[in-house]
């Protein structure tokens, strides 16, 4: 019984600390990318020219978001009936936003007017096999100016 009360108590703290560290998060992201929207993202195909460049250079972001304890028990829930799992959705939401930002603000202030062809990888990062603890977002593109 006590064991019960104390997984309880942590899923508790996780879910309230997690969700309100989510919020923040949200808020400083939504604040950031209305600051850069100046500087487009743009991808072009094989065929496609490139835009008139003085100077380029490579600019890459990158973000580690670790999950909270109550994201990791709904992930283990989830796992024993399949289909989506809507917490972790939001945690590589704000992986991916945050890396763009970061990637965008280093070419901002470097000077580009334009980021171009930007990929973004991910990967998962476990310990010892015990479900996904946090995920690593990158993301890479050229700066023009």
């Amino acid at each position: 019984m006590g064991d019960l009360i104390v997984v309880l108590i942590l899923l508790a703290i996780g879910y309230g600390f997690g969700s309100y560290a989510e919020r923040q998060h949200y808020k400083s992201i939504r604040e950031r990318e209305k600051a850069t929207l100046h500087v487009p993202i743009m991808t072009f195909g094989a065929k496609q020219s490139l835009p008139p460049a003085k100077e380029t250079a490579l600019f890459v972001g990158s973000v580690v978001v670790a999950s909270d304890y109550f994201k990791t028990f709904a992930l283990a829930l989830r796992n024993l009936v399949g289909g989506r799992v809507l917490s972790y959705e939001s945690l590589l939401d704000r992986g991916r936003r945050e890396a763009l930002l970061r990637m965008k603000e280093e070419a901002i202030a470097w000077g580009a007017t334009e980021l171009a062809n930007v990929r973004i990888n991910t990967s998962s990062l476990s310990q010892g096999g015990q479900g996904m603890i946090s995920i690593e977002v990158i993301a890479y593109g050229t700066g023009i100016r």
